[in-house]
């Protein structure tokens, strides 16, 4: 990895100049693959992300939006607090080091931010995994068994175990390809210290995701014994090696 900035009157680029060797404020304009027939979108977040082929091969471009009350007043703009604060280049940063910890999490490209007054807008560039689907769409085809629930624990263990919180752990950001599982979005995500508070609140949230979902549809006894000892199983026997 080699991180490389980029500065100019409206903001600033970072991005692994190892991944691609120039990254250009055109990167991040959805328009400008689109001219190049280089574009398509997917479902996904707030208001979807843009599929973009680019020379580091096909990335995911996603712009930052808030969610709930506050996107009426906000939209799209953050507080500016200073560059190194910026939710774009924290998140690239941090799946940096969660790539250095060989975790399995998307390799990230590249972000921006541009400043206008007391607030700033951001963007984020991530190769994109090929031929996956969402532990949601596993839950809703239901194919969410034992063995994937294991699965998910195990890989939820491997970022508790390096100090990783993810904000928004939930079946939508767990990504399932035939090489295993990943684990994706991590706005707002941080290293921590290791303790046991922030992990349980952390699976805590993965179930309450997967009973909005309907994975308890049997009842809760059931869905303890089909899917979530499995899954703690899985994480167990990970956190204690």
């Amino acid at each position: 990895m080699h991180e490389q900035l980029r500065q100019d009157a409206k903001g600033a680029i970072l991005f692994d100049a190892t991944v691609s060797p120039q990254v250009d404020s055109p990167w991040f304009d959805a328009d400008h693959w689109h001219r190049q027939g280089a574009l398509s979108t997917q479902a996904g977040g707030r208001g979807g992300v843009a599929v973009i082929q680019t020379p580091a091969g096909e990335c995911v471009l996603r712009h930052y939006r808030r969610g709930g009350m506050v996107a009426r007043l906000m939209g799209d703009r953050y507080l500016w607090t200073g560059e190194d604060r910026t939710r774009s280049f924290l998140e690239f940063r941090l799946l940096q080091a969660m790539t250095r910890l060989q975790l399995p999490v998307p390799q990230v490209v590249a972000a921006r931010y541009q400043r206008s007054g007391l607030y700033y807008r951001a963007d984020l560039i991530m190769q994109r995994l090929a031929n996956t689907h969402t532990l949601a769409q596993s839950l809703a085809q239901g194919q969410l068994d034992a063995e994937l629930a294991q699965a998910v624990g195990s890989m939820v263990a491997r970022f508790h175990r390096a100090g990783v919180w993810h904000a928004d752990l939930n079946a939508h950001n767990v990504l399932i390809a035939p090489a295993g599982l990943y684990l994706v979005d991590f706005d707002r995500g941080a290293m921590r210290v290791p303790e046991q508070g922030w992990r349980l609140a952390n699976l805590q949230r993965l179930r309450r995701s997967l009973f909005k979902l309907g994975a308890a549809a049997q009842g809760e006894a059931v869905f303890d014994q089909a899917i979530w000892r499995p899954l703690m199983d899985g994480y167990q026997r990970i956190l204690s090696t």
